[in-house]
């Protein structure tokens, strides 16, 4: 059985504060977004001085080594059960509180300046070091893991616009030969220092062993999307001041009533960068998304195996649910009972969801 440890962590610097006991634990990872986790601790042992959302980040230790790690952003004191309740997101999180906005001196005129924005034409993986490294006084995102791609993007936002790094990424992520990422929690100095680092790679780069029901896994349901279907998919542009719009198009052939897909993006204004955004609505669009839910039998594979962004095969025989594709897990959970059982949840969806069809 696992040995699980909460660390009381200052996010700004990585330094561990406290080691704290648990009432529950519940934490989880989702593709290409923060991930959350749910904590209770003793309401005795906790320092308010210390503990306070928004300057505080919790640890989770697996086994003694990092399993999960975010920002504190909420608390809820529970006086009559004597419990702290403590609510967390991951490591991205903190960056939809960061903006490619900064105050420019203007040497000519030394008492002056002005506010501007984020311009650059540039690798995938140099944008992600400019905007991860915008924020001084920030959480220290070690980037150094981040590698070139060849694949160059543009990307121009006034000081107007106020783009957040977050949404920066994610939109660079979710892009037609576009990747996956994820923030790894480590030891920066063994229990003193915690150091987060940002890692991407290509879709469908890892994988996972075939889960079979009611084998090695039980899936509890699977649901079927239909709305996003796109016999065509537009995308549009920002407005050019004329009431014109660039745009992009992509097209589908499907087994449906015609299906169309539309949608904006106020601050892209080339037709060439519209171009992946068409792509991948389409992509998502080319046959209806099943998405299974499933927990993992206990004590068969290392949860660490079923990251998001994962690929695999999943099998399923009963009824009208007859599955045996591969999927990409989109969100790992896990619970621990008072006991220390460990419970992993996993949500999936159809690999043909997560194929390129761009390669530039």
């Amino acid at each position: 059985m696992a040995q699980f440890e909460l660390l009381q962590v200052e996010a700004r610097t990585g330094k561990v504060e406290a080691s704290l006991p648990m009432t529950s634990l519940q934490y989880g990872d989702t593709l290409n977004q923060a991930g959350s986790a749910s904590i209770a601790i003793p309401l005795s042992v906790a320092d308010p001085a210390k503990l306070t959302p928004g300057r505080s980040a919790l640890v989770v230790l697996r086994d003694g080594e990092p399993d999960w790690g975010g920002l504190m952003w909420s608390a809820t004191a529970d006086l009559a059960a004597g419990t702290l309740t403590m609510g967390a997101s991951g490591w991205h999180s903190y960056y939809t509180r960061a903006y490619l906005v900064v105050f420019e001196m203007q040497p000519e005129r030394p008492l002056f300046g002005r506010w501007r924005g984020y311009k650059a034409t540039k690798d995938q993986a140099l944008l992600l070091r400019d905007w991860l490294q915008w924020t001084d006084g920030g959480i220290d995102t070690d980037t150094s893991w981040i590698t070139t791609t060849g694949r160059i993007r543009t990307r121009d936002w006034g000081f107007a616009e106020c783009k957040s790094v977050a949404e920066a990424i994610n939109e660079l992520a979710d892009d037609d030969g576009g990747f996956n990422f994820r923030y790894e929690t480590y030891w920066k100095a063994r229990g003193q220092l915690i150091g987060n680092r940002f890692l991407h790679s290509t879709r469908l780069k890892t994988s996972f062993p075939t889960l079979t029901h009611r084998s090695n896994a039980e899936v509890a349901q699977v649901s079927y999307d239909g709305t996003k279907l796109a016999s065509i998919a537009w995308v549009f542009g920002a407005d050019d001041g004329t009431g014109g719009k660039p745009y992009q198009r992509a097209l589908n052939e499907l087994d449906a009533p015609y299906l169309a897909q539309v949608a904006t993006y106020s601050d892209i204004k080339s037709v060439d960068a519209l171009n992946p955004k068409a792509n991948a609505l389409a992509a998502v669009g080319r046959k209806p998304i099943a998405l299974p839910s499933l927990t993992l039998y206990p004590d068969v594979y290392d949860p660490a195996r079923f990251m998001p962004g994962a690929v695999g095969r999943v099998k399923v025989g009963s009824g009208y649910v007859n599955l045996n594709d591969q999927f990409v897990i989109t969100e790992r959970r896990i619970d621990v009972d008072v006991n220390g059982r460990e419970t992993v949840s996993l949500s999936l969806a159809n690999k043909d969801v997560f194929v390129s069809g761009d390669t530039s």
